[in-house]
């Protein structure tokens, strides 16, 4: 069985690709953020605006799905796709809120964890980008592998930067503040590892 979707129901893919693009921006906007160490009440409602639009872009593909009887592909796989990339956008803004209520200062380990969370963000981007097209499912699948190889480094980054925070701080309240964002961190990336783990079960399913 060959791999296609059906044309006329391409809404959901315009959809996709505007919600990934939600995602790299609010990826690179974190980025700017830790670069500049501008985590004030200005960064966090820009980041803010950035999850509303996300929120409001899954609420309209969950109201399509809801009222299309033809998808092109399963319903589950759509809804699910939507839910976590809207997880991955909720989260940098949580962490973008949590650095300015706990009053933390960027560090290395933070850029270390903005840089591999933008570079996830753009591949998740080119793997959603890469979905209508059943010429591109190698190009696709090479998206997909280098977003769970940036998963593996963010799960070694995270056990890393916990292991120095644990032996280094002796402020206990400290030691919670950041346990807390990096922790949030790590997940952004599993968060995009669970989108391209659904592409590439759409992939499966689709022959």
């Amino acid at each position: 069985m060959a791999f296609s979707f059906i044309p006329r129901e391409i809404k959901f893919f315009d959809l996709f690709d505007e919600q990934a693009k939600k995602i790299v921006q609010a990826a690179q906007l974190f980025l700017k953020i830790v670069v500049e160490n501008r985590f004030n009440d200005v960064t966090v409602r820009e980041m803010s605006d950035l999850e509303h639009d996300c929120d409001d872009l899954t609420h309209d593909i969950i109201d399509k799905l809801n009222r299309t009887f033809i998808t092109p592909f399963d319903r589950e796989d759509i809804h699910n796709i939507a839910q976590e990339m809207d997880n991955v956008v909720d989260l940098i803004y949580s962490i973008t809120k949590r650095m300015n209520l706990y009053n933390l200062k960027s560090n290395d380990d933070m850029l270390q964890f903005a840089r591999l969370i933008e570079e996830s963000a753009g591949n998740v981007a080119g793997a959603i980008r890469c979905m209508r097209h059943s010429k591109m499912k190698d190009e696709m699948m090479k998206y997909c592998i280098e977003v769970n190889r940036l998963e593996n480094a963010g799960d070694q980054l995270r056990d890393f930067v916990l292991a120095k925070l644990f032996k280094k701080t002796k402020d206990p309240i400290k030691v919670i503040k950041w346990k807390d964002v990096y922790t949030d961190a790590e997940t952004v990336l599993d968060q995009c590892e669970d989108v391209v783990n659904i592409i590439e079960s759409v992939m499966v399913k689709q022959g």
